[in-house]
């Protein structure tokens, strides 16, 4: 088994989420959703990195869709039928052709990667097909607010803060725009209300973040070439 090969598992998944938690996800999904799409272009191209149950892609409006994960099964069960599925891993995405996206979407992944070596390639395949003044839109749980759990799953292997996050982001060449060290709770499993309206009354108040937070979110664009944004750090 090589080191890849655990996020293919079947029984992984399958065991930790089943047919009741997919039915909240979706619940949860919608209004998650609805809040980022003001960083998504609806007549753009958007990208799912790490799809997994497709909750995001399936949501979020935009002329074209397309899910990227290791996983073929879960594509081909979850994905909807005007989504482009693409079998792939996050540091590797050759097939799509350079600056022909205009949004990247990646909620929790990165602690699945096998290095940070293998982040950093990720972050710079996603920096190469992004369109000038393009988003990348990261969700990751936030380690400085989550250690005590955050092992708790099989398949995390890297652990990062907001602020390791956002050198990365940089590194490759992203400027980043926004940055909320607190925003969703650790998991769905967790803290965050389970129906729609109540998900949609935690987004609308910035308050319980800081006291149920532990996942960032972090915007970054592409830059223009004499673009020269400032970035907004909202307090943990």
């Amino acid at each position: 088994m090589n080191e890849r090969s655990l996020l293919l598992e079947p029984d992984l998944y399958a065991r930790r989420f089943g047919v009741a938690d997919d039915l909240t996800a979706q619940a949860i999904w919608k209004p998650i959703t609805e809040y980022l799409q003001r960083y998504v272009p609806k007549e753009g191209v958007t990208l799912d990195l790490g799809a997994g149950r497709c909750v995001f892609i399936n949501s979020i409006l935009s002329r074209e869709k397309i899910a990227v994960d290791v996983d073929e099964r879960q594509l081909k069960e979850y994905a909807g039928p005007l989504v482009r599925r693409i079998v792939a891993c996050g540091d590797q995405l050759n097939m799509i052709a350079d600056a022909s996206v205009d949004a990247v979407f990646a909620s929790n992944i990165y602690e699945h990667f096998p290095s940070r070596e293998s982040v950093a390639a990720s972050l710079r395949e996603t920096y190469r097909i992004l369109r000038r003044d393009g988003r990348l839109i990261v969700m990751q749980p936030n380690f400085r607010y989550c250690m005590a759990r955050y092992y708790d799953f099989f398949d995390h292997r890297l652990a990062f803060t907001h602020e390791a996050m956002v050198e990365g982001i940089t590194m490759v060449g992203f400027e980043v725009e926004r940055v909320v060290p607190r925003f969703l709770p650790y998991s769905t499993k967790g803290a965050l209300p389970k129906h729609p309206k109540l998900v949609e009354w935690y987004l609308r108040i910035p308050l319980v973040w800081r006291i149920f937070g532990a996942q960032m979110l972090i915007v970054a664009r592409k830059p223009e070439l004499s673009s020269a944004r400032s970035m907004v750090y909202e307090i943990p």
